[in-house]
């Protein structure tokens, strides 16, 4: 009686764990079916805004390239705006030249003819006044050039006469004299210099020469002319050949 009580016992035990299993599934399944549910309203949301998003990009990319379009024409028109203005600028400031330039014209030739009034002259007394000047601007001219050369010839007198009297003198050239050789002879020993008379050269007066501030020779100049001078380098003075390009100063210049 016993195990028959017993075994009805675990029966009842065995259906009520069963039930309750069934319950704890059913529950389970509820809850899965209900988030697949979720996840599918979830995904058909997420397509339709995908969608909508879509549309907005290409309708913002049309946007955009029509706004480019734009962009680029009124950057065009700009920019033909800015030469036009500086065509006109320079249309403008010619116009403004050529108006003041008239007008100066103008405004001499009106004194020219109060001066002629003036003057009471005829026009042939004017012309034969004026051939006069240019006469005598010409000779002016002449006896600057005659004064010049007799400078020249003076001082050329002057450095030999000194070099008789005192021959250890230097020959002093003037401070701000710089020049450089055109052409050289090492066979000969002798350069050409592009600096003469007119600079202040004088004959036995001497020049170093330097190349990138490092002496290389001394040389003495033994004739010169208007723009040229020829001169010998000096013994014992040759510290490294002579070269086209190579500049000059006055070994003694003047005080």
């Amino acid at each position: 009686m016993l195990i028959r009580i017993s075994l009805i016992v675990a029966i009842i035990a065995g259906l009520a764990v069963t039930g309750l299993n069934f319950s704890l599934v059913k529950q389970k399944i509820v809850t899965i079916t209900q988030q697949r549910e979720d996840e599918k309203a979830a995904k058909i949301a997420a397509q339709t805004e995908l969608a909508s998003t879509k549309k907005d990009l290409e309708k913002t990319t049309a946007d955009l390239k029509t706004t480019k379009a734009n962009l680029e024409a009124t950057t065009a028109e700009r920019d033909k705006a800015v030469a036009d203005l500086a065509n006109m600028t320079k249309r403008a400031d010619q116009l403004t030249a050529e108006r003041d330039k008239i007008r100066k014209e103008r405004d001499d030739a009106q004194a020219d003819l109060q001066a002629y009034v003036g003057t009471g002259l005829k026009p042939e007394q004017i012309i034969a006044m004026n051939k006069q000047y240019k006469d005598l601007q010409a000779a002016l001219d002449a006896s600057q050039d005659e004064k010049k050369l007799l400078g020249q010839k003076i001082a050329k007198l002057q450095t030999e006469l000194d070099r008789f009297v005192s021959p250890e003198k230097p020959v002093f050239l003037p401070a701000s004299l710089t020049g450089k050789v055109l052409v050289t002879d090492p066979k000969w020993n002798f350069v050409v210099l592009n600096i003469g008379l007119d600079q202040g050269v004088k004959e036995y007066g001497e020049l170093l020469v330097n190349r990138n501030g490092k002496l290389v020779a001394k040389v003495i100049i033994r004739s010169a002319q208007k723009d040229r001078c020829i001169a010998n380098v000096m013994p014992g003075w040759q510290l490294g050949e002579v070269m086209e390009g190579d500049q000059v100063t006055p070994a003694h210049p003047e005080s």
